[in-house]
C-alpha cells in the first residue's frame, strides 16, 4: 500500500520496506493531493532500530515535511523541531568528494538545517 503520511512511510521503513521506495510512493501520493493531514503525525523513530541510516530517515523525514509545507503554504508540524531529528555530522547523497560542494549549494534549507546535504530536485517527481 502506497502512505499517504510521513508517518506511514516510517512505519512501513521499520516493517521492512525500502525507505527510498516508500518516500518515493509518498511524494507521488502527496503531490496528487497537497494537504496538512499528510504531515501531521508524528513518524516514528527509525534511529533506534537502523543505527545511523535510521538517524539519516529521522532527518530526512522532517527534512522533507518542512520542504513540502513551506512549498504548498502549509503549517509546519512541530515534530519537525526535534532535536532527534538533526544530524550531529553531515550526511551527503553522494560519496563522490567532487559533488559535495554542489550539495552543498543546491541542498534546500530544510535539509541543510539538518546537515542533510541532497541535490535541490530531490523531492521532485516525474
Amino acid at each position: 500500500m502506497r502512505p499517504k503520511t510521513l508517518a506511514e512511510v516510517a512505519r512501513q521503513t521499520a516493517g521492512g520496506e525500502s525507505f527510498d521506495r516508500c518516500l518515493a510512493n509518498f511524494l507521488d501520493e502527496f503531490y496528487c493531493a497537497p494537504n496538512a493531514n499528510a504531515l501531521a503525525e508524528t513518524p516514528l523513530f527509525l534511529a533506534g532500530e537502523f543505527g545511523e541510516i535510521g538517524s539519516v530517515q529521522d532527518a530526512y523525514l522532517a527534512a522533507t515535511a518542512e520542504e513540502i509545507a513551506r512549498a504548498h503554504s502549509l503549517a509546519l508540524p512541530e515534530w519537525t523541531h526535534s532535536e532527534a531529528r538533526k544530524l550531529h555530522t553531515p550526511w551527503f547523497s553522494s560519496q563522490l568528494a567532487s559533488l559535495r560542494a554542489v550539495l552543498i549549494l543546491e541542498s534546500p534549507a530544510g535539509f541543510r538545517s539538518r546537515n542533510l546535504f541532497i541535490s535541490e530536485n530531490a523531492l521532485t517527481r516525474a
